[in-house]
């Protein structure tokens, strides 16, 4: 009959694949359930406030339309609702289609089923299949990774967190008409009332309810618990022959059937010889169970509800059984760990003892690997519920009996993988050496006859030998025989040669060849080489699977979590543990086969995901571990700084003979060097690991320990960063600056201490800290811009957020999500227009009403120090963002005020009549503007708010560009020169093409532009005026009314020689500098042409009102017009325009003039 794995078998492939697909799934639940958005969950009020309209559970079924109704009557709601979808449905889809391949899965299963009913696969039936020892682990293996599938979905992701996911898919998705079992996944996931809290209550009837919601056909599930209760599927009993072991052996398969019996719950309720007969088979001696991957189960608790269950474990969980059981562990575990601690010396496990004592050796594994098991399950925190008395007291009789004591089961724990691990080493040594060290012993025996047989002819001078034909014959015949050993054929080899040896033997008695002792040596030694053959030829793969059996940890995988206190301590105490610690990883590593093995077998494209995930949570818990390395450091390292600091003084070029003791200081150096000393003792003990393969990922010790250096060092950096960076806004004056100057201090500690220690460490320090710093600062920026986009971006998405290397997130203080996001807003408000003046020929900003300074760009260079060149091009980053949302909210006031408000629509009608042509001059001009202000009044507050605030915002840009460009000139001069130079040609590039299209220009699809962009804005070579900020639509009267609003805010101020323009009256403020930069950048975000018109207009004021002014006696130069025309020189200047873009509109003798008449 065909093998039922084979190719061609497609009864047994279908299976097969089903099951693989069942490994994989898990997998993909296990994955996914720690990237469940947080707003699913509604835990907190500001997101029940804020989604609680948005999100739904399965109620929403009952009434699409109303749901959809009350979104549709609020505009915000659906705007929210838009932004949500955007944000979510990525992650959404990937759920729902896990969950739709757990539905498939399970759809697929009775498919197969009702194929085998029918006799779709030729001369297989259910009863064949489950005959086949192959067919029979697939069949028990479908059913419960199934059984396991709920009760993971159930355990990580909560019942109300999966109809509100559904539900938004459903929603949200355009595949939903498509989608015919969207209802049949909606009903199998529905929440159950589970809670996976300690101390919640368990719903009734759960799980099986839960399991009955998709029908199963009930024959096949009698018929694999059957096979489950009566077989050893998996011929598991052959590696542990000790009877007491039992229950060790059959540990999977009682997992299994545990999961299984919930499809058949009338077993676990009513038949209790059923019952009795798998207690005492499976669970005599032990109560807690690990299901899958380390989900371990207290049977105790989990069979409470069911009676026939309840009593049939009652004997096992008696208290003197309980007691017994404990105290043979205890006794056990005491036994087994001298003796391993024997085996573990130096020298002592040699090949000769290994290869005689394999029988022995194979107990003491056993026997280790069987108490740590019961203890680590029976005594975890995970499997005892501490509300039921019930369980705590068993918890506690058995904590009392065995003796436990968490640091000796991790030291046995230790010592067992230890020493699994040089075993395994050897056997796999020895196995692939076997046949060649085979092949030289009989080589080497044979020529020992053959010396002899030269010995006994007399020829060779051997002292006082006499020539014996016979023996040498008999020699002779003796090497041949040895040399026709064949390996291929082990059992005759080994008889032969058992015979070979007992005639060697013979032959010393017979001959009485015992009188020469150099032809008994010769005798001895090829006894001896023959007996290493009979020694080699034994060693069978067999021990290495059996090891392999014994060894398994998975009912560990998350139980070792609670041992990871003990591991850091004693790496803190010894780092040369990590050495030992590796043993354990590769152990723990052996869980990886359980879930890998069918999707390996059935060539499945998940094995790359679902090896690399599990593999990737074992590395994860690897570099947890080992982060006490970096830590221990760090706080040397803290202690480093202090005394270098505080402590130590710098010793000067020249000094006195009888101050160097002073000097000296000898007490602090010598702790300098202990730490120090310390710092490189932590570095060696993770160095020792060797690079070690893990799972399938390759864990190299020297990237480790970088790794952990840099997690280390964000964590402590973004702390700094969180805690030093708060302001109090009522502060007077502001905490700003000295807040600056202490970062700066901390930061340069961080920054010389990790200088100091890089060499100790064998580290690139400088590089490390830069990109590290340079991460915090980036992702602070991106979380803080989040605000401001639509489509966030999530942590998972992000590129600068890192699982290996988080970098921590802080609860908000304010509305400022990080630090960066609250020093922009303190430099917004200590430099807000309202209460702050800007002088530009001096760069600083006084206090409104007490005339002092608030600050100015000293304040730059102070963040250039904290926070380095990506701390202010972080911050430019984020006014960018700030500037955008500014001139977005000015643009949807403009359509508000401007154009749907009738009264100003009129105003501005009959003042466009009044003034055009714009070449012409405006007949009683006062009377004609001074109108139109009046009528438009109420729309110039929320105006010159908006335009004040995007004016300051680029007044700080252009700050922050001055401050990177002279920083970059300094520090790294070749870059600026190269850039400005690179900058140069790619526009003149463009410019040229521009004029003769067959001259190259980049494509549209070439990155150089943007990539260049970023690195000319981060050199400071960039001018933020001439930036496009928004796109934009016409919007008609727009130079119109930029132009009424300027003549209105001009009689608010008044010209000063030293100053220039400054605000007449504090309590009505309004700075000059602002005012000018926001209605710059205004305009340059539309069409030139309005530029032109707003020119054009404040052109025909200035000519009106000098016309009108001239008519006067005595001619004087109006205020208004003095602050027009300063407007414009302004104007140009910022503009770097020539000026006579303004002299087309206003004669040129004026613009030459006017400053002389002031």
């Amino acid at each position: 009959m065909l093998d039922f794995l084979a190719e061609n078998n497609h009864c047994g492939q279908a299976i097969l694949r089903i099951v693989s697909c069942g490994n994989a799934i898990i997998a993909e639940f296990l994955r996914l359930s720690e990237f469940i958005p947080s707003v699913f969950r509604l835990r907190d009020k500001a997101d029940q406030q804020k989604y609680g309209d948005i999100i739904f559970d399965f109620s929403y079924f009952k009434g699409p339309e109303t749901c959809e109704g009350r979104l549709e009557a609020k505009p915000d709601l659906q705007d929210l609702d838009d932004e949500f979808r955007e944000n979510n449905i990525e992650i959404l889809t990937r759920f729902y289609q896990a969950f739709q391949s757990v539905h498939k899965y399970i759809v697929d299963l009775n498919r197969y089923l009702d194929d085998l009913n029918e006799g779709v696969y030729i001369q297989q039936t259910l009863e064949t299949v489950l005959l086949n020892e192959d067919g029979k682990q697939l069949l028990c293996e479908a059913l419960y990774l199934y059984g396991v599938m709920l009760l993971v979905i159930d355990q990580k992701i909560e019942g109300e967190v999966r109809e509100r996911m559904l539900v938004s898919y459903y929603r949200y998705s355009a595949a939903r008409s498509a989608d015919s079992n969207i209802d049949d996944i909606c009903k199998l996931f529905r929440s159950t009332g589970y809670s996976s809290q300690t101390g919640a209550k368990r719903p009734p009837n759960y799980p099986e309810s839960y399991f009955s919601r998709v029908p199963i056909n009930e024959t096949f599930i009698s018929m694999v618990i059957g096979r489950l209760r009566s077989d050893d599927i998996y011929n598991q009993v052959s590696a542990y022959p000790l009877p007491e072991h039992r229950s060790t052996a059959l540990a999977t398969q009682a997992a299994m059937l545990y999961v299984t019996l919930y499809f058949d719950a009338s077993i676990l309720h009513t038949q209790q010889a059923k019952m009795r007969e798998i207690v005492d088979k499976y669970f005599p001696d032990n109560w807690v169970i690990s299901i899958y991957m380390g989900i371990s189960v207290n049977l105790a608790e989990a069979w409470e509800p069911y009676k026939a269950a309840k009593t049939a474990l009652n004997y096992t969980l008696d208290l003197s059984n309980v007691k017994e059981q404990a105290s043979r562990s205890a006794a056990v575990t005491a036994r087994v760990h001298t003796q391993v601690q024997q085996f573990l010396k130096e020298g002592c496990l040699r090949e000769e003892l290994v290869l005689d004592n394999i029988p022995k050796l194979l107990n003491c594994l056993r026997d280790c690997n069987v108490a740590i098991r019961w203890l680590m399950l029976h005594t975890a925190d995970l499997g005892y519920d501490p509300n039921n008395k019930r369980l705590r007291q068993i918890k506690d009789q058995v904590l009392t009996d065995s003796k436990y004591n968490s640091k000796i089961l991790f030291q046995l724990l230790l010592d067992t993988a230890q020493f699994e691990f040089i075993l395994k080493e050897m056997f796999k040594q020895m196995l692939s050496e076997k046949q060649s060290k085979w092949e030289s012993y009989r080589k080497e025996g044979s020529e020992r006859m053959a010396e002899l047989a030269d010995v006994f002819s007399g020829v060779k001078p051997l002292t006082r030998v006499e020539k014996n034909e016979n023996l040498q014959a008999w020699f002779r015949e003796i090497s041949k025989q040895i040399m026709s050993l064949n390996y291929e054929d082990s059992t005759a080899a080994g008889r032969k040669t058992v015979q070979l040896i007992q005639a060697l033997e013979e032959v010393q008695e017979f001959h009485q060849l015992e009188s020469n002792l150099q032809v008994c040596q010769f005798l001895a030694d090829s006894r001896k080489f023959l007996h290493q053959m009979i020694r080699t030829i034994n060693i069978k793969e067999e021990v290495l699977i059996t090891m392999q059996i014994v060894g398994d940890l998975s009912y560990a995988w998350q139980l070792i979590d609670s041992f990871t206190s003990i591991m850091q301590e004693s790496i803190r105490a010894n780092p040369s543990m990590v050495t030992k610690l590796r043993a354990t990883f590769l152990k723990l590593a052996s869980a990886l086969d359980m879930p890998l093995l069918r999707i390996n077998q059935a060539n499945s494209p998940d094995l790359l995901s679902v090896s690399q995930y599990y593999s990737g949570e074992l590395v994860s818990y690897v570099r947890k571990v080992l982060q006490i390395i970096p830590e221990s450091m760090f706080t040397s390292l803290l202690k480093i700084i202090k005394l270098q600091t505080h402590n130590i003084i710098e010793v000067p070029t020249r000094l006195d003979k009888d101050k160097l003791r002073d000097y000296a200081q000898l007490g602090p150096r010598y702790e300098v060097a202990k730490l120090t000393h310390a710092i490189s003792i932590f570095t060696e003990g993770i160095l020792m690991m060797k690079t070690t393969l893990v799972g399938i990922i390759k864990v190299d010790p020297k990237q480790l320990l970088e790794d952990g250096i840099r997690k280390e060092l964000v964590k402590r950096v973004a702390l700094a960063l969180h805690r030093g960076l708060m302001f109090n806004p009522k502060a007077k004056p502001s905490e700003l600056m000295p807040r600056l100057k202490d970062m700066a201090a901390t930061m340069d500690g961080f920054h010389r201490s990790f200088e100091y220690i890089q060499d100790y460490v064998n580290i690139y320090g400088l590089k490390i800290w830069q990109e590290e710093v340079s991460r915090i600062i980036n992702y602070s920026v991106e979380q803080e811009c989040n605000n401001f986009l639509r489509t966030k971006i999530q942590d998972w998405q992000s590129i600068y957020q890192s699982t290996h290397i988080p970098i921590p997130k802080f609860a908000p203080v304010d509305e400022s999500v990080t630090f960066i996001g609250r020093l922009c807003r303190e430099i917004l408000r200590i430099t807000d227009p309202k209460v702050a003046c800007y002088i530009d020929q001096l760069n600083t900003w006084y206090d409104m009403k007490t005339h002092q300074e608030v600050s100015s760009s000293r304040l730059f260079s102070e963040i250039q120090d904290t926070l380095g060149t990506f701390g202010l091009n972080g911050l430019d980053r984020l006014l960018c963002f700030m500037i955008v949302k500014e001139l977005q909210n000015f643009l949807r006031m403009f359509q508000k005020t401007v154009m749907h408000d009738k009264g100003v629509h009129e105003a501005l009608k009959s003042l466009m009549k009044s003034v055009s042509p714009l070449k012409g001059i405006v007949a009683n001009c006062v009377k004609v503007y001074s109108a139109a202000i009046a009528k438009t009044q109420k729309i110039w507050a929320a105006y010159l708010d908006a335009i004040m605030k995007v004016g300051q915002m680029q007044i700080l840009r252009r700050q922050i560009a001055n401050e990177l460009n002279y920083s970059c000139r300094f520090d790294s001069k070749h870059l600026a020169a190269a850039l400005e130079n690179l900058n140069t040609a790619i526009l003149a590039d463009i410019e040229a093409h521009y004029q003769d299209p067959s001259l190259p220009c980049p494509k549209e699809d070439n990155t150089l532009l943007y990539e260049i962009t970023a690195y000319l804005e981060a050199a400071g070579i960039h001018n933020p005026l001439n930036k496009i900020y928004i796109t934009t639509k016409r919007l008609p009267y727009f130079p119109i009314v930029n132009f009424l609003f300027l003549i209105s805010q001009l009689p608010k101020l008044q010209y000063s020689k030293n100053l220039g323009m400054v605000c007449k009256k504090p309590a009505d403020p309004i700075d000059w500098p602002p005012l000018v930069l926001g209605l710059l950048t205004l305009l340059k975000q539309f069409h030139s042409r309005y530029t032109e018109q707003f020119l054009a207009l404040i052109g025909q004021f200035v000519r009106s009102m000098m016309e009108q002014c001239t008519s006067q006696k005595v001619p004087e130069m109006p205020a208004d017009v003095v602050g027009a025309l300063l407007f414009l020189e302004d104007y140009v200047r910022y503009t770097k325009l020539p000026r006579r873009v303004v002299e087309a509109h206003v004669p040129n003798f004026i613009f030459d003039e006017f400053r002389t008449v002031l």
